[in-house]
């Protein structure tokens, strides 16, 4: 279940699936999809099981069925590594693109990008160095405020660690809001986390589930 909150005067829609949805503009926000990690690990000798790429990119059809979305933007790290474009996994990713061929999606470059390079141009992606203004937002990778609005972004993959009655202690995957920033979680599946350092005044959304809860 998506929990809907206000953000600089605008309506989000925070989904279980780590995305978040405009519904003004029509916009899915993905951050980190980290495209071919698994690849990226079997290439360095780690026994990592394939599919993973194929398995989000269903998860992301899900999504985008479920929302009507025209545009995606991908907040950055959309391919993992060099060693990530390996041919199965481009050809998940391109099968992926052909079923939805009318959806506008932007990537905003992150620090993968740069290393691993842009999708390939078959993939139809437009790509561009943060930051990337959509009033009231500004689109980028890295956390931090931005001077045109209010910034969207990824690179963090928060996470936030509860401690429940008993004393036992649970790291939740979370959407994470600042006065100045909005953090989403890392959609891909291989990605890590990082804990959040949570002010006072922030806002955190945990992912339970099927559900998004505030905390």
């Amino acid at each position: 279940m998506s929990l809907e909150i206000c953000v600089a005067g605008e309506q989000l829609q925070l989904l279980p699936d780590r995305a978040v949805y405009w519904p003004r503009k029509q916009t899915l926000l993905v951050a980190d999809t980290h495209w071919g990690k698994a690849a990226t690990l079997r290439a360095a000798a780690i026994p990592i099981p394939g599919g993973t790429t194929t398995a989000d990119m269903e998860r992301l059809s899900a999504v985008l069925q479920a929302t009507g979305a025209k545009r995606m933007v991908l907040l950055g790290d959309a391919i993992h590594a060099r060693e990530g474009r390996a041919a199965r996994t481009l050809h998940a990713v391109a099968e992926w693109r052909a079923a939805h061929a009318a959806l506008d999606i932007l990537l905003v470059r992150g620090n993968h990008d740069r290393r691993s390079g842009d999708p390939p141009a078959n993939l139809n992606i437009r790509c561009a160095d943060a930051p990337v203004p959509d009033a009231p937002f500004v689109f980028q990778h890295f956390p931090g405020k931005a001077e045109a609005g209010y910034a969207l972004a990824g690179h963090m993959h928060p996470a936030i660690r509860l401690t429940g009655r008993g004393k036992e202690k649970k790291t939740l995957v979370c959407y994470w809001f600042t006065d100045c920033c909005g953090v989403l979680p890392a959609f891909g599946a291989l990605t890590g986390v990082a804990l959040v350092a949570r002010e006072p005044a922030d806002r955190v959304y945990v992912i339970a589930g099927d559900e998004v809860i505030p905390v």
